[in-house]
């Protein structure tokens, strides 16, 4: 068995480093660190609206149904008479789980009109830069001359 010499790895360490505190601090990295921190946040606020103020009068509504525990079953002889997903869950047998599915659709609908709505807002409030002309046309030859010219270099005119 021949036996090599383990060859050192030629990292600059300190470069390295350095160059990993710049990548990190630079501006868009921590805004998107900090949006998504703030995102997972909100998802969460909206997944607790959905599932605990919204969905349960929609089903009280809609005589009782409770939208969470709304499955179809893919094995009925081992589900039969359960009507609580986590118990058909607890039987091993295959399901649909189509009532988490219709609150993952509710949440993620309410989440995009929120994003929605704060997306209209801070467009609707960012200042628009307006810009002074440095130039003008001239009447005669329609050329653009200087805003504090007198007259067209291009014609001769008076501005």
């Amino acid at each position: 068995m021949l036996k090599r010499p383990m060859q050192k790895l030629n990292i600059n360490y300190m470069g390295f480093i350095k160059e990993f505190k710049t990548f990190v601090l630079r501006g868009n990295v921590l805004d998107l660190a900090v949006g998504v921190i703030i995102g997972t946040a909100f998802g969460k606020i909206i997944s607790s609206i959905v599932t605990d103020v919204l969905m349960p009068p929609l089903g009280k509504i809609l005589g009782g149904v409770d939208f969470k525990d709304l499955f179809i079953s893919l094995d009925p002889e081992k589900t039969q008479g359960i009507h609580s997903l986590a118990k058909a869950r607890e039987t091993g047998a295959a399901v649909i789980a189509y009532g988490q599915f219709l609150n993952t659709m509710v949440d993620f609908t309410i989440v995009a009109f929120c994003i929605f709505l704060v997306v209209k807002i801070a467009n609707r409030l960012q200042t628009k830069k307006t810009v002074d002309p440095t130039t003008k046309e001239c009447p005669r030859c329609l050329s653009e001359v200087p805003i504090k010219a007198t007259g067209c270099a291009y014609c001769t005119s008076e501005l």
